[in-house]
């Protein structure tokens, strides 16, 4: 074998993936066919979820001092222009006050990280220079992948790298992460299903220095022009580079709508200008043998509510222990099979979200009539109206923390199932669980550390308050032994932490969602540890 793991895609799900299998050892070959990461306006925040992800990877300061600065606060606005009197102004915290309020807050309900504004050219080049560093990983841009053929303990690219030719990679798994036009996915023939090219826009980059200090009606992120193109302008890291989208005829039209939406004089750049089309899709599988797809490859969504790329990180760590547990031979037949029915179900559930929030932002869009100016009681009534909807609807896009941290694994193999349907599903709200399945809740602890901070990469039982000599657990860690997959006991005194979990004992899986829970230590400590590595199902 070339490498074990060949992943082809070099954008932030592979990436993210190729330092999470670096991190474990994992002998992992990643491929770019860009000769280096590009200035591409596309995503622009990453949210709690996978700054809680970078966080166990040790990244999520690198990003945020990368990414906006923490004080600048992350508000949206409904506009005419930037220089009237906004419509709608919905305001929302930096991180700087977001992380006040997780800090004087231990009931569950909110993230250990807030959301952090980087841009995806910002992110890119950080997430690359991580991953050259780790031994146990290549990177291989100017590298394009043509295609594979699967043996039955192997698969082979083919790839043509700049100035050397074609030659062969191979390796023990594929991972297609090579975006919304997947050659993988397609050499597969796997299709996508749901809602394709649902709006045709423009999308452009500019550079104007001047630009966030003169904007008076407020500082923010984004600011949506209340017409009938969908015009939108983003604020990027830096606060001197801004992203449009606008349904307009050609790529010169992004110069006058810029103009008009910014309406005041300015030296800028038009850095860049192309077209992207609104899809809600998901792949029908998301494995085939030895070749697994994550990202854009399996999923696309409209940018409301930002799940895209977080989807796809999400997919990403996933992914990584799981890999590296079939690697390692501890993993069981069912643990790497999981990854396609947990993520596949989340692939659908947050294309769900996406369009909800966009049917929210098409709502209030369609409030928009030609004398939304007019300076008469009708012009004013239609603004009015216009932002009495928007009100409503806009959230649904910028207050999803619901879809970011409430999601959970139903039916997984991995998971040790409870009777009952588990607690309902909501894109808006998070209410914490410790239903299997689901994320574990952020809770400090006594001594102000956080819980996920003191959860290794393997798996963890927490024994909680008061728990800790009553309750004799060797019998399961003697069958993680046996298995030879990485486990240990974590006592946690904190009292503030039984409250939020609601039990004494909860079984950890490596990427913090919950395997099993109970009061007495599990009647089947064998059972339980082969339903958690994938070497058994059913109920513990």
């Amino acid at each position: 074998m070339d490498t074990d793991v060949l992943i082809v895609g070099a954008g932030p799900v592979g990436l993210t993936l190729a330092i999470d299998l670096g991190r474990r050892g994992v002998r992992c070959t990643l491929i770019e066919q860009k000769s280096a990461p590009h200035m591409w306006p596309k995503m622009e925040r990453c949210n709690a979820r996978s700054m809680e992800i970078y966080r166990r990877l040790g990244l999520a300061e690198k990003i945020r001092a990368a990414g906006l600065p923490a004080s600048v606060p992350m508000d949206v606005f409904i506009v005419l222009s930037l220089i009237e009197p906004p419509l709608l102004h919905l305001p929302y915290p930096s991180v700087e006050d977001a992380k006040k309020e997780i800090a004087a807050r231990n009931d569950g309900t909110l993230p250990l990280e807030p959301y952090q504004l980087i841009s995806q050219y910002t992110l890119e080049p950080l997430l690359k220079s991580v991953a050259e560093t780790l031994p146990s990983v290549t990177v291989r841009y100017g590298c394009e992948f043509l295609e594979f053929a699967q043996a039955s303990n192997s698969v082979t690219a083919q790839v043509k790298q700049d100035g050397r030719g074609t030659s062969a990679i191979t390796a023990k798994y594929l991972i297609g992460c090579d975006g919304g036009t997947s050659t993988v996915r397609k050499q597969l023939n796997i299709r996508l299903s749901g809602e394709g090219n649902i709006l045709q826009l423009r999308q452009a980059l500019y550079r104007c220095d001047d630009l966030f200090q003169r904007i008076a009606i407020g500082k923010g992120r984004h600011y949506h022009v209340a017409d009938n193109q969908a015009t939108q302008l983003i604020v990027q890291d830096s606060t001197r580079h801004f992203t449009l989208h606008s349904v307009v005829e050609t790529d010169a039209d992004m110069t006058a709508m810029f103009e008009r939406t910014v309406a005041m004089p300015l030296k800028y750049e038009m850095l860049y200008v192309g077209e992207w089309r609104q899809n809600l899709l998901v792949a029908d599988r998301f494995a085939e043998g030895r070749v697994l797809l994550a990202g854009d490859a399996v999923h696309l969504m409209i940018p409301t509510g930002g799940l895209g790329m977080n989807t796809g990180v999400g997919d990403a760590i996933d992914l990584g222990w799981k890999l590296a547990g079939t690697l390692q031979g501890w993993g069981g037949p069912g643990l790497l099979a999981s990854y396609a029915i947990e993520r596949g179900q989340i692939g659908a559930r947050n294309v769900a979200a996406s369009r909800y929030a966009s049917l929210g932002r098409r709502k209030w869009r369609a409030q928009w009539k030609p004398n939304i100016r007019d300076n008469t009681p009708e012009g004013a009534a239609v603004r009015a109206h216009l932002a009495s909807v928007a009100d409503i609807e806009q959230r649904k896009t910028n207050e999803m923390l619901g879809a970011e941290l409430g999601y959970r694994y139903s039916g997984s193999p991995l998971i040790a199932a409870e009777p009952g349907e588990g607690p309902p599903d909501d894109f808006i709200d998070y209410t914490p669980t410790t239903w299997p399945g689901a994320r574990l809740p952020h809770v400090w602890l006594d001594d102000r550390t956080a819980m996920q901070d003191r959860i290794g990469d393997g798996y963890t039982l927490l024994r909680l308050a008061g728990t800790q000599e009553q309750q004799d657990v060797s019998a399961l860690a003697r069958a993680f032994s046996a298995i030879g997959a990485p486990f240990s006991v974590l006592d946690v005194p904190s009292g503030a932490a039984r409250d939020v979990y609601g039990y004494d004992l909860l079984l950890v899986r490596p990427d913090l969602h919950v395997v099993w829970r109970g009061n007495r230590a599990p009647e089947n400590p064998q059972q339980l540890a082969a339903t958690a590595t994938g070497r058994s199902s059913g109920r513990n």
